[in-house]
């Protein structure tokens, strides 16, 4: 997988994809967004917003910016909910997952929806995420992973080597995503038709103390552990349509 298969499949799916995919993967839109406290004034970021079919589920109180790699998908997601009768769609922003544009801390929770096995790096994605949220906040994916059921299982190893074409990975295994998240969810609910989809709610960690702090901090999720590469959000300016209010 790589960024410009991503995007050319996606332009593909842009104008079909409530035909293709919209009602099979709803429940699990819906229950994600379900899961957060959405407490009036919180920042929730979206990842792979898509066309935006979860955005309706947001409480109007909360602030919502959706991101995504497909202007295409992003265009109708802007036509749909960029107006007033949407108010928690704060912004809906072109933009790598892998490489956020907001500093830390930025937001109080973010949720990434059947992206997962189609970054190319979801480890940098989900290391992302835990950035750019404050300690302590909700961080939700839902995904497909693959099956243990061995027929489920064979047709997913025949449809692997499509993946650049299919846009997304069919053959990703759960135990690999924790592994690279680095920590366990505190909660996995199967979603959608037959469970064949799941989600996974994780919580965000103490930020790791600074050096010639002995106060000993917790540790960031991921395998590679250098405090550095939490902290790369330091400085940078917010997109246009974000404002960090401080934060």
């Amino acid at each position: 997988m790589d960024l410009s298969s991503v995007r050319r499949a996606y332009k593909f799916y842009a104008p079909i994809y409530d035909l293709v995919f919209g009602r099979i993967v709803e429940e699990g839109r819906r229950r994600a967004v379900s899961v957060f406290p959405q407490k009036p004034g919180d920042r929730i970021l979206e990842i792979g917003v898509g066309n935006g079919r979860a955005l309706r589920y947001y409480d109007p109180h909360v602030e919502v910016t959706g991101i995504d790699v497909s202007p295409e998908m992003l265009n109708v997601a802007r036509g749909r909910f960029l107006n007033q009768r949407f108010p928690q769609v704060k912004a809906l922003l072109q933009m790598d997952a892998q490489a956020l544009e907001f500093p830390d801390d930025s937001f109080d929770g973010a949720v990434a929806m059947y992206v997962a096995s189609v970054v190319p790096d979801p480890e940098a994605m989900i290391r992302e995420m835990f950035r750019v949220c404050r300690p302590g906040s909700p961080i939700v994916v839902v995904n497909h992973f693959a099956s243990r059921n061995g027929v489920a299982r064979r047709v997913e190893r025949g449809f692997a080597p499509f993946s650049r074409r299919l846009g997304f990975r069919p053959d990703f295994r759960l135990d690999d995503f924790v592994r690279l998240v680095g920590c366990e969810p505190r909660k996995i609910t199967r979603v959608n038709v037959g469970g064949y989809w799941k989600l996974l709610e994780f919580t965000g960690w103490e930020k790791p103390a600074a050096p010639g702090d002995n106060g000993g901090g917790a540790h960031a999720p991921g395998n590679n552990g250098a405090s550095a590469a939490f902290n790369n959000g330091n400085g940078r300016t917010p997109p246009p349509g974000f404002e960090s209010n401080g934060r």
